[in-house]
């Protein structure tokens, strides 16, 4: 990549800094990442702030948040590792994401949001590139890979039952109360004006929905079967006035005929004869 290459000769584009990083101490290359004060207008990216968010470029797929963390960690406190496919603004999450749903797996290289508690430790981040390679994988915390990588995602993707149901019952408990929430305001909003003088007006049902017995299912084949019988009699009734038409137009059609001949031979008893 551009980056690595970059890296290799001392050189970054333009306000980044390079920071070299090796898989393990035993592997001779390194990598780059690209590293730089995270700046946004006020409150444009409420989930980085600025002067405490270091962005990195160039984070490869084996490089975690717990690995970035703990990279980092020499610098100050680390509040918070955020890895994405692309840089973009950032919101604050009020609820942790779900264990089971949503997961999207991300591959390539990525971009990485560093938040540190102090501004200071941004700084102290960028000036680790006077170092020497930082290590990413290390005996005390080693990074799973190859075939025990691919064990760890397996088990990690069996699903606990309880914990399933436990998450969906919270999610549907919540669901539940927000739409109570919402009866409730447009029960209380129903019949009052707005700004403009303008009222809401919306369709209710008379009844509830009840479970169908026997005897409704019995009805409504009997409804049914009646429509049916109506379809089929105006059917009927729209044949018969097509077929009175088709002959209407054979009789004019006969006359039209007749009509012509009648005239042509008038036409031929006018003829001048002297003698």
């Amino acid at each position: 990549m551009a980056a690595a290459t970059g890296c290799a000769t001392g050189e970054a584009p333009a306000g980044y800094t390079a920071l070299a990083v090796k898989f393990a101490e035993r592997q001779r290359s390194h990598h780059c990442l690209l590293v730089k004060e995270h700046q946004v207008r006020e409150g444009a990216d409420t989930a980085h702030p600025p002067r405490r968010t270091l962005f990195v470029l160039n984070v490869p797929p084996y490089c975690g948040p717990d690995s970035l963390s703990r990279l980092f960690s020499r610098c100050g406190h680390v509040q918070s590792v955020d890895i994405c496919d692309k840089p973009g603004p950032g919101e604050k999450k009020d609820k942790l994401a779900s264990k089971f749903f949503d997961h999207k797996a991300l591959k390539g290289f990525q971009v990485a949001y560093v938040v540190f508690r102090k501004p200071a430790a941004v700084q102290a981040a960028k000036a680790l590139s006077q170092e020497g390679p930082l290590i990413i994988s290390t005996e005390s915390h080693p990074v799973k890979t190859g075939i025990s990588k691919w064990i760890a995602s397996y088990e990690a993707s069996i699903v606990d039952p309880k914990e399933l149901k436990a998450e969906v019952d919270a999610y549907m408990e919540d669901y539940d109360k927000k739409m109570a929430e919402e009866e409730a305001k447009a029960a209380k909003e129903e019949g009052v004006p707005d700004e403009e003088g303008w009222v809401k007006v919306t369709r209710k049902g008379r009844k509830p929905g009840l479970p169908r017995t026997e005897a409704a299912n019995l009805r409504m084949l009997e409804k049914e079967k009646q429509k049916r019988a109506r379809k089929e009699l105006l059917n009927f009734y729209a044949w018969q006035h097509r077929e009175s038409k088709r002959e209407h137009i054979a009789q004019l059609r006969k006359k039209f005929e007749e009509d012509k001949q009648r005239i042509a031979m008038m036409r031929a008893q006018r003829k001048f004869r002297p003698y």
